[in-house]
């Protein structure tokens, strides 16, 4: 009987070890291409007249397999039966899918208020300095990189918070096992499913109000509109709608240009010159919104653009993003705010003194991190100590070679501040500026998203 092993990769690339004979396949989908593994393994079996084992490795894990020469799929026997059994139930095979094998299980991990398995406050000992950090963001002196595989990830802590029943598997290669057997075979869903599942629930699950989530940085060009887009977008689709993008920027912001047009270009000023005409804010109707907001069908989110006139003289100051919270948040359970380049502004101010949640973002480069860094030490003497403590960094990276040095020291330093990092790639479908066409982007890309609105929900 032939030694048979064959491996499946997210790219729809996979190949078949036949005795050490190796057969490669290249589709456009990992499904098409397990589909296309399993179809040659049993021409095998036909050939040899009875049903071929095979070792099959996607990017989940590792299971076992038995295929008929008439195509039909059974668990494998015996020890190799037993051996898929333990893959399925999540022991380890090598690395998570999107997790660098280098990578501490901790790095993720920021203080967190009340949660003594993570790790220290900013309070503590470990904490960096108050002081704005001057030129460079310094190296960490030796003994402040908390990190340790003893202590747990975010997705540990996620999964505690958010369990989920783990039912069949839904996607990838297993999924499409279950699919063709017609649930004869029902695999269990692979690590990075599980931990999507986890995800989702974290993202889903129900507050006990509207929330407002309220992105920073005061540099141009550190990725806030990206972030805002990114993260509306998911909670969107995961909740279902009732999640709102707005511009707060106190003359014009990007948030419109990144959105699908509408059939109108009204703004956030629109909005605020027609709240008298639409009656007091317990007469207006959700209804009343659709001509000022423009909806994101297909993520299922609205957004509330910026002034995007550029002969207008008019400004949004802490009254009128007031005014306007009060009416959105009527209407709205997620409300993702983007902010504009001036701390200074009352609705900046305004937007933080609102927030639920604060997102931190920054890519991987000094002048950004520097910025994302002093606007924390800003929050932090100006009374916002608790807020800078619970919010979130997302890191992203600009390109696909990033500063290993510089990542370490950012998610030392603001691992201090902040009560999580979280990390997105590089995606080139985001780098033209345009609309954002959430379904060109990399599967890697989106779920480094899910993760991130993961992270943020569970401080809602």
């Amino acid at each position: 009987m032939p030694q048979i092993t064959a491996e499946v990769r997210l790219d729809g690339t996979g190949e078949i070890s036949v005795d050490g004979r190796i057969e490669r396949v290249r589709r456009d989908t990992l499904q098409e291409a397990g589909a296309a593994i399993t179809t040659r393994i049993a021409e095998l079996a036909d050939e040899a007249g009875q049903p071929l084992p095979v070792q099959v490795r996607d990017p989940e894990g590792v299971w076992s397999l038995l295929i008929h020469p008439d195509g039909t799929v059974d668990e494998a026997p015996d020890e190799s039966a037993a051996d898929g059994a333990a893959t399925d139930a999540g022991a380890p095979v090598g690395p998570p899918e999107g997790t660098p094998a280098a990578e501490p299980a901790a790095a993720d991990a920021g203080p967190t208020s009340g949660s003594s398995a993570l790790a220290p406050s900013a309070e503590s000992s470990d904490a960096l300095p108050d002081e704005p950090p001057a030129g460079l963001i310094p190296p960490s002196p030796p003994g402040r990189d908390r990190s340790s595989a003893t202590l747990p990830t975010l997705d540990d802590l996620l999964a505690a918070r958010h369990p989920v029943s783990p039912g069949p598997a839904e996607h990838g290669f297993r999924g499409g096992v279950r699919r063709v057997t017609f649930g004869a075979i029902k695999p269990g869903p692979g690590r990075a499913e599980q931990r999507r599942r986890v995800q989702q629930a974290a993202v889903r699950r129900g507050f006990d109000g509207p929330k407002t989530i309220v992105v920073i940085n005061p540099k141009g060009g550190a990725h806030k509109t990206t972030a805002t887009m990114m993260l509306a977008a998911t909670f969107g689709l995961e909740r279902g709608g009732y999640v709102l993008a707005w511009d707060n920027n106190e003359t014009r912001g990007t948030l419109g240009w990144r959105s699908a047009h509408t059939d109108h270009s009204r703004t956030a000023v629109d909005l605020l010159h027609a709240l008298p005409t639409l009656g007091d804010q317990g007469t207006v109707r959700v209804g009343d919104l659709d001509s000022f907001v423009r909806t994101q069908a297909a993520q299922q989110f609205d957004v509330l653009a910026s002034d995007e006139d550029s002969a207008s003289a008019a400004s949004v100051d802490a009254s009128a993003f007031t005014s306007l919270h009060d009416v959105l948040s009527r209407f709205y359970r997620v409300l993702i705010v983007d902010t504009g380049n001036n701390m200074r502004a009352s609705n900046w101010q305004a937007a933080v003194a609102a927030a639920d949640q604060i997102v931190v973002v920054s890519t991987i480069r000094e002048d950004t991190a520097q910025s994302a860094a002093w606007a924390l030490d800003a929050l932090r003497s100006s009374g916002h100590e608790d807020a800078v403590r619970r919010a979130v960094t997302i890191l992203s990276e600009p390109d696909r070679k990033v500063d290993k040095d510089l990542r370490r020291r950012l998610r030392t330093h603001f691992g201090a501040l902040t009560r999580a990092i979280v990390e997105v790639p590089h995606d080139n479908a985001l780098v033209a500026g345009g609309p954002i066409d959430y379904d060109s982007l990399d599967a890697g890309t989106r779920d480094a998203w899910l993760r991130a609105s993961a992270v943020v929900a569970d401080g809602l």
